[in-house]
């Protein structure tokens, strides 16, 4: 049998919690897009580690944000979002992707991303795609994002950091007394002062 002349797809996974996800999470799309035939934005589901967000509100907010960046951009690749619950390779691998994409923003960040790329090479015999975050995202994280909004009192400071639709999403779960916004609160100021 000859070899096929058609150039293989490469489809690639870029996993995360997405817990709210950010304009850091959104470049790494839009560059990933621009190096692989197709890309799933992988919203992972972990039963131990509460969420601000749930499984169906986090990908909705992914939807929602990708499909407006596709528009912004038709050239590029097509992006899906989904959910999983379970290992990355595993579900990797049951989508067909080549690779896993990977946004680093320091060294440290680096250095972990290694160790688990190497660990997915190994195991998996999956490949990891490093895209490094432009400056502008470089300390942004969904952790903080989460923290500012259990702190602040104005949540509009978020905006250089996420989406007015995640802007808008924060302000409902902190208005909803989000046990998790109000255990980060006590943690930071176990007073009640601030």
């Amino acid at each position: 049998m000859p070899p096929s002349t058609s150039p293989a797809l490469h489809r690639i996974v870029f996993p995360g919690s997405f817990d709210p996800i950010t304009y850091g999470h959104l470049d790494v799309i839009r560059r990933g897009r621009r190096l692989f035939d197709e890309l799933i934005v992988a919203v992972g589901r972990h039963p131990g580690k509460e969420s601000l967000f749930s499984p169906e509100e986090r990908v909705e907010m992914a939807a929602a944000l990708v499909a407006e960046l596709v528009r912004e951009e038709p050239g590029a690749a097509p992006v899906k979002v989904r959910s999983f619950a379970g290992l990355t390779v595993d579900f990797a691998r049951s989508v067909g992707a080549t690779a896993l994409l990977r946004g680093v923003r320091n060294l440290s960040d680096l250095q972990y991303e290694v160790q688990q790329a190497v660990t997915n090479r190994e195991v998996a015999n999956l490949e990891t795609a490093f895209v490094v975050a432009g400056q502008t995202f470089a300390y942004t994280s969904s952790s903080l994002i989460k923290q500012i909004t259990a702190m602040g009192k104005d949540l509009t400071a978020l905006s250089a950091m996420v989406p007015p639709l995640v802007v808008e999403r924060l302000k409902a779960k902190k208005e909803g007394r989000h046990p998790l916004l109000e255990r980060l609160k006590a943690d930071v100021d176990p007073g009640g002062e601030g």
